[in-house]
């Protein structure tokens, strides 16, 4: 089996996206991008990844899928919508957090994250230090915005992480990430960014695919 083989079986056995896992149409809009910021922040805990992401389904089917709405919701609401999730361990930390993070949101950026794109100017690190001011999000947060972002800005393209990258080595595929970004088409670099993390991450995985 050929390298590129190996990543369209990847592809077909490891899923879509988190983003798109979470029900996130992704976009170069102001909701779907602030819909995978919370989603991010979700993720950043030390918690099943499944269960971010069903926490992240129940905050926008709440109305918290805009800043205005999370920043306009309770904190009780979002705890409850957490709960809903089984978000359990980390919910009452996580709902003043978000509350904090939708503020901040709306004061540094009108509740855009378009303007942090505009401020990054194709910077990797000056979009990761910006990302970071966001209450929890932290290093590993930006990180994961970055990974599923370059779906809709093909500017911070190829972003493969350490944990993307440690995936590929399971596989046996580059660890280089210009090498492994010329195995597949630039639209499918976040699809196969979701992947490799999973591979990383799930015991068992990288033996189904190869």
């Amino acid at each position: 089996m050929t390298q590129r083989d190996t990543i369209q079986r990847l592809l077909r056995e490891a899923g879509p996206t988190y983003a798109a896992e979470a029900g996130i149409k992704l976009a170069d809009k102001p909701a779907p991008l602030y819909r995978l910021l919370v989603l991010s922040v979700l993720l950043s805990t030390r918690i099943k990844a499944g269960i971010a992401v069903d926490a992240a389904r129940e905050l926008q089917a709440a109305g918290m899928g805009t800043a205005k709405g999370m920043a306009d919701a309770t904190w009780q609401q979002r705890v409850d919508a957490l709960g809903r999730a089984h978000y359990k361990r980390y919910d009452e930390q996580t709902a003043t957090a978000l509350g904090e993070g939708a503020k901040y949101v709306l004061d540094e950026y009108g509740g855009d994250l378009r303007r942090v794109r505009e401020a990054a100017n194709g910077e990797f690190r000056t979009l990761a230090g910006l990302l970071r001011k966001v209450p929890r999000l932290g290093p590993t947060g930006a990180e994961i915005f970055t990974r599923e972002v370059q779906l809709v800005w093909p500017e911070f393209r190829p972003h493969l992480d350490g944990k993307a990258l440690r995936g590929a080595e399971k596989l046996g595929l580059p660890t280089q990430p210009g090498k492994l970004a010329k195995l597949v088409r630039d639209d499918d670099l976040a699809l196969l960014a979701a992947a490799l993390v999973r591979v990383s991450l799930e015991r068992g995985l990288a033996d189904r695919v190869t």
